[in-house]
């Protein structure tokens, strides 16, 4: 009677031990879950964005100029944060004959008949930089040509009817490569606009 019961339950256990064994087995066998593309496709949109961030000139006016070697070149340790909070400007100069417009050293500040303009700082820090900014306030703002589409007007040079002309995927491209950019805190002065001509 005992051996009839030892067998019983060596049986059992020999039962179970198969069943968590075929379960992992199972479970082991059962297909991997497809990759998340969106990473892959969020790096295809940046370098999309790098790209054209480069071949549309954003760091001739975005990044200040420094001397180098060979002449001004961007201080690309201040990559597209603008016009440097610390370099106070004397007045702009008057313009004179057919010259209607100065520019500083560094490239961040432009004079003319609109005023005073300081290029921005197009990294994403949260209190200086596009860092509160969504991707549809980007569009609307090179679209419509006003701060978050609805604000200030943008002032020369920015070039925004030109821009305005990208499709969604590119702007949507050039601002996800915004997003992963070093953030530089660096508060841009705000401009100045010139009082509209006599008569006006």
């Amino acid at each position: 009677m005992m051996r009839a019961r030892q067998i019983v339950a060596t049986s059992a256990l020999i039962a179970v031990v198969a069943g968590i064994a075929g379960a992992r087995v199972g479970a082991q066998e059962k297909p991997a879950a497809p990759a998340a593309k969106p990473a892959a496709s969020n790096a295809a949109q940046v370098a999309r964005g790098k790209y054209l961030v480069a071949g549309h000139g954003c760091n001739d006016c975005h990044t200040p100029y420094k001397m180098g070697d060979n002449g001004p070149e961007p201080d690309m340790t201040r990559f597209l944060s603008g016009h440097p909070a610390d370099m106070a400007l004397p007045p702009p100069p008057q313009p004179v004959g057919p010259w209607i417009a100065s520019v500083s050293a560094s490239f961040t500040a432009w004079s003319g008949p609109w005023g005073i303009s300081y290029t921005a700082n197009l990294t994403p820090d949260k209190e200086t930089g596009l860092g509160t900014w969504t991707s549809q306030q980007f569009m609307d703002t090179i679209r419509n040509g006003r701060v978050q589409g609805h604000g200030r007007q943008l002032l020369p040079p920015m070039p925004w009817p030109a821009y305005k002309n990208m499709n969604d995927a590119d702007l949507k491209a050039v601002f996800a490569y915004l997003r992963t950019i070093p953030a530089i805190k660096n508060k841009v002065p705000d401009p100045v606009i010139a009082p509209p001509p006599p008569g006006k």
